[in-house]
């Protein structure tokens, strides 16, 4: 038997259609778990509905010799979030880790882009993130054990066009590092993955239904496999860690952080723009950054000063 195997567990992986979230389905499957493939159908900038997507995937899965089912609900709906997850109970009894894939991309940058583009971005990514997670954590918390891994993005660290997949992006981890201190007393774990993959919606072929099995001459080879491991090991039983960062591509795996400097504390009296000035070197010192576990870890390191 693999040492990372998934038998006996229930996954439901969204937007597994396609790309980086049929790899994770198809890993999860290949290791034992068995699988809610959730898929719309949808264009990549989220538009129309096809239930093909989704039941291919699980054919493969089958033919394989694994088990899955199709689901093409919406995760941007609250409806659509508990209807994902109550089939993974109505046909698999139960759920033990929630992947969520889904996303759409529609480029756009200021001053061009306007509030339906936000709003549908964080419908799908965020939205769809917090409803899905949200109609799974009874379940997790009744049985004491869950696993969570959200997709944010590089995209995120800014690209003049894509303002709001970025702000979208972004919001997931706020999202896990809150949903990781609910959780923590029922071993409920939240991670996140960056995924680095060319995919339709990272620029790789947009009619192909299959990625090349080799880079194209010039181009770095990044399939979507190669991010699979990484989500697989962040859901299973073993995982050591909740509320973290991880990239994973093109055979590289890293550690993402949001870090803080030690900064600049004025103790004599009010301080001053001038002050902010005069110390901005020391404000942007990244020598000893040091890297929260959360809200009150910061709080504590950052008015140290206060209660010397």
């Amino acid at each position: 038997m693999d040492e990372f195997s998934f038998e006996g567990r229930v996954a439901v992986v969204t937007g597994a259609g396609r790309g980086i979230g049929r790899a994770h389905a198809r890993l999860l499957a290949e290791r034992g778990a068995r699988v809610v493939v959730n898929d719309l159908g949808g264009s990549m900038e989220g538009e129309g509905a096809d239930t093909g997507p989704a039941q291919k995937v699980v054919d493969e899965i089958v033919a394989a010799g694994g088990k899955a089912v199709a689901d093409t609900n919406d995760v941007s709906t609250q409806a659509g979030g508990e209807a994902i997850v109550a089939s993974a109970i109505e046909h698999f009894g139960r759920i033990d880790v929630l992947v969520n894939n889904a996303g759409i991309i529609r480029w756009a940058g200021l001053p061009e882009v306007d509030q339906d583009n936000l709003e549908r971005h964080l419908a799908v990514h965020l939205v769809g993130s917090f409803n899905t997670m949200r109609a799974a954590w009874p379940h997790f918390v009744a049985q004491r054990y869950g696993r969570v891994v959200l997709t944010t993005s590089s995209g995120m660290f800014g690209l003049d066009n894509n303002l709001s997949y970025a702000a979208a992006k972004a919001g997931t981890v706020g999202l896990a590092r809150s949903a990781k201190l609910a959780g923590a007393p029922y071993d409920i774990k939240v991670n996140l993955i960056a995924p680095a993959a060319m995919t339709r919606m990272g620029g790789g072929p947009q009619d192909e239904p299959d990625e090349p099995a080799q880079a194209a001459p010039g181009r770095p080879y990044m399939p979507s496999d190669a991010v699979a491991p990484m989500v697989a090991y962040l859901a299973h039983e073993t995982c050591p860690v909740s509320g973290e960062i991880y990239t994973a591509g093109a055979g590289r795996f890293a550690r993402v952080f949001i870090a803080s400097t030690e900064g600049y504390a004025h103790e004599e009296g009010p301080a001053t723009i001038e002050d902010v000035a005069e110390n901005w070197d020391a404000i942007n010192d990244e020598t000893g950054y040091y890297v929260p576990a959360d809200l009150m870890a910061w709080s504590a390191s950052f008015l140290k000063h206060q209660f010397a």
